[in-house]
């Protein structure tokens, strides 16, 4: 039973994601070339641990699944050439505490970094250390020819996560 209910997830998460891939071979080629693109997050994958298992469980609507569908929410990660901008949610272990009006997460906007970008068999390796955040986040976003990606945060001061989704172009302001 457990099974099914294992395969009934992943074609689900298939199916959903079959509607947002927004870019083909070319179009991504373009936009991680020229470091212009949006990682939209649909999906989170916490670290596993007994903590963390426990919560989902008692989620609504868990599957008991490790992955919490972001569907529908505004969670995403901006890169422009001069400005790396996370609104992500955070599911695992904080080793420090938050001090302040912290309403915690993976938020920041960050003006000094690193990108490298690297290209693969299936795709590019994107590797992004941040410098100016308390934090000191490192992302690693492996992104498929066809726009779906995965993002991967180590934080100094939290239990690493990961996020599925997809990439696209960043709507310019008019």
């Amino acid at each position: 039973m457990k099974t099914i209910k294992n395969i009934s997830m992943v074609f689900f998460i298939f199916l959903s994601l079959s509607n947002y891939a927004q870019t083909d071979k070319a179009t991504t080629t373009k936009i991680v070339g020229t470091k212009n693109y949006v990682f939209v997050a649909t999906t989170a994958i916490p670290m596993n641990s007994a903590e963390i298992n426990n919560v989902l469980s008692k989620m609504n609507g868990n599957t008991s699944s490790s992955s919490i569908s972001l569907i529908g929410s505004n969670y995403e990660l901006k890169i422009t050439t001069d400005t790396v901008t996370a609104y992500l949610p955070y599911y695992g272990r904080a080793y420090t505490a938050p001090i302040g009006n912290d309403d915690s997460g993976i938020k920041f906007t960050s003006a000094k970094f690193t990108y490298e970008s690297t290209k693969t068999k299936k795709g590019w390796q994107v590797t992004i250390a941040i410098k100016d955040t308390k934090e000191g986040e490192r992302l690693s976003l492996n992104i498929n020819e066809n726009g779906y990606a995965t993002l991967n945060v180590i934080s100094n001061s939290k239990q690493s996560t990961s996020f599925n989704g997809y990439i696209a172009e960043r709507k310019q302001k008019k």
